[in-house]
């Protein structure tokens, strides 16, 4: 039976696994050693037979994943709060043109529009979030398609306060994105939703459009040292 550091490697490089990535194949991996399924050394701790598969009443129980409304409430407000602090980002930076196209409807794949004086123009996806000891970044996969075929697409994230405010605002590397997705293994079907853990190499500070114009000026920019980024200078800070 091989061990964690194979699995690893199994599940990180050959293609039948690639509908996951990595980060996801890691977060099971904690349920399981939190759940004690498996030991620090690999090796598992439960034998399921066939029979126990069938059975509801086995002799252990595995934890069920669950839908919390808490949860989910606090979620929606976080994204909401990065959203509308971008948004505010923007504005104080004088752009010509802003639409909160979420707002509106989901079907965008994309939460701001926005268009600065000199025509630059922005379809923001805001990713918000209250870690800041890491990066970590849902998407859809329309959000992704729309990503693939539209120029003017960018991910922004946003670390946001406990008054709702931005701490922090990076762009995600596109390119990176592309090659860190999950791939297709099998025509009958395909991925919805992944999770990515964003590496610090793959920031950019600030807003920025995929022409490489800020679209927030660094003025306004909130930066603070977190995700790897370095201290803010203090002639940008506000």
């Amino acid at each position: 039976m091989a061990d964690i550091a194979r699995l690893r490697s199994l599940f990180t490089h050959h293609p039948d696994y690639s509908d996951l990535t990595p980060v996801q194949y890691a977060d099971g991996l904690a349920w399981l050693l939190r759940e004690g399924f498996v030991a620090p050394n690999g090796r598992p701790l439960v034998r399921v037979s066939a029979h126990e598969q069938r059975d509801r009443t086995a002799a252990f129980d595995v934890a069920q994943v669950r839908w919390n409304p808490a949860m989910e409430a606090a979620r929606r407000e976080t994204g909401a709060a990065g959203e509308q602090a971008v948004v505010r980002l923007l504005e104080l930076s004088g752009a010509a043109q802003i639409v909160h196209v979420a707002a509106l409807s989901d079907a965008y794949g994309y939460d701001v529009q926005v268009e600065s004086d000199e025509g630059v123009v922005g379809h923001i996806e805001v990713k918000a979030t209250t870690d800041p000891t890491r990066l970590m970044v849902h998407l859809t996969r329309h959000e992704y398609e729309v990503m693939c075929r539209d120029p003017h697409w960018l991910l922004a994230a946003v670390l946001v306060g406990v008054r709702g405010d931005a701490l922090c605002v990076v762009t995600v590397s596109r390119d990176w994105l592309t090659l860190a997705a999950p791939e297709d293994t099998d025509r009958h079907g395909h991925w919805e939703s992944t999770c990515f853990s964003i590496p610090d190499h793959a920031l950019t500070p600030g807003v920025v459009s995929a022409d490489g114009n800020r679209l927030v000026l660094d003025a306004f920019a909130p930066l603070m040292p977190i995700w790897g980024l370095p201290p803010v200078p203090s002639e940008l800070s506000v």
